[in-house]
């Protein structure tokens, strides 16, 4: 940054590098329709989707990619063009047309309880699920449940429910790692709890 006491050629410099900032043009790589019922915000690069099931946000973030949301759209705009951006620009659609459905629709993953040696019990005490008599263990095991994810047992299935498709996959994950072998012949022992199905 240009500062009093530098040189004229410093200054002219540093004016010109912020014009040319002022000049990259973006041109519109993809535009995304807004479906009816869902409202859309951005703010400095945040993203907030509202729709009947609640609201979630996403960070998006790049120099050379963008956001606009103007007459019913989402306008993806990249001031440069190569491999690298195709797949940014692929992935923020991507991830927009998920967080309509989430709101629009929700998902739900659903885990299995499995069990040879030792009955497992798992329950949810507020936001963890707590898994005991893992493997016959004394203590028992915790899993997060992230953000507004919901995680229901019934029987020998664990169901996870949410507006926020990246929430649920991250409980599914904890709850899997809960129950992870070590120090087990896993030939023998295939105990735990498993990602079987999901939307």
């Amino acid at each position: 940054m240009w500062k009093p006491g530098n040189t004229e050629s410093e200054a002219s410099s540093w004016h010109t590098s912020i014009e040319v900032r002022k000049l990259v043009k973006y041109e519109p790589i993809k535009n995304l329709k807004i479906p009816s019922g869902i409202n859309v915000t951005t703010d400095n690069g945040v993203i907030e989707i509202s729709g009947k099931l609640g609201k979630v946000s996403r960070t998006f973030k790049s120099n050379y990619v963008r956001l606009e949301v103007s007459d019913g759209e989402i306008t993806i705009s990249a001031s440069k063009h190569n491999k690298k951006i195709n797949s940014i620009t692929g992935t923020w659609a991507s991830t927009i047309e998920t967080l309509f459905k989430g709101v629009q629709e929700g998902f739900k993953y659903e885990m299995k309880i499995d069990y040879t040696h030792f009955p497992m019990r798992v329950s949810v005490k507020g936001d963890n699920v707590l898994i005991e008599n893992f493997l016959g263990g004394r203590a028992p095991r915790t899993a997060e449940i992230v953000g507004q994810s919901k995680v229901s047992v019934k029987g020998d299935r664990v169901f996870i429910e949410g507006i926020d498709r990246q929430e649920l996959g991250e409980t599914a994950a904890n709850i899997e790692r809960a129950t992870k072998i070590r120090h087990f012949d896993l030939r023998v022992f295939q105990d735990g709890v498993y990602l079987i199905g999901g939307n």
